[in-house]
């Protein structure tokens, strides 16, 4: 699967400026925001939903189901800047990191830095991928 390897790849690719990319999400009037805290710009699920259409009222946290899927793609569209990338592994990536997301602390809100993104990368693209049935 060269997919893989291109995921692979990029996740070794990374630099320490993009590593210190940090993601916040919390809740503002009941409606979930996603910023990127170094330019402060709010993440938006326009760019994802070109890819992929599972939430078009809006990305989500913290459970599997449509609004985390569309997060999932939209932060590693943000994140790695590759269309390829982030359609093969945001499934995983939803799974093990936006499924578990919880507005918490003081602030009420999450936290998710390049490095944790990277980590989990490097986690998804080493698993085994199963065989299809047929």
């Amino acid at each position: 699967m060269s997919r893989i390897s291109d995921a692979r790849s990029h996740v070794q690719s990374r630099t320490s400026a993009d590593l210190d990319v940090i993601y916040v999400g919390y809740r503002r009037r009941g409606r979930a925001i996603v910023e990127k805290q170094s330019d402060q710009q709010q993440l938006t699920p326009e760019r994802s939903l070109e890819l992929a259409n599972h939430s078009p009222s809006g990305l989500e946290w913290g459970y599997g189901g449509s609004g985390p899927a569309q997060l999932a793609l939209a932060l590693l569209l943000d994140y790695t800047d590759n269309e390829e990338v982030a359609l093969e592994v945001y499934k995983a990536f939803k799974t093990e990191v936006v499924s578990q997301l919880e507005c918490t602390g003081p602030n009420g809100c999450w936290r998710l830095t390049g490095r944790e993104i990277d980590a989990a990368l490097r986690e998804i693209v080493e698993d085994p991928v199963a065989p299809s049935v047929n």
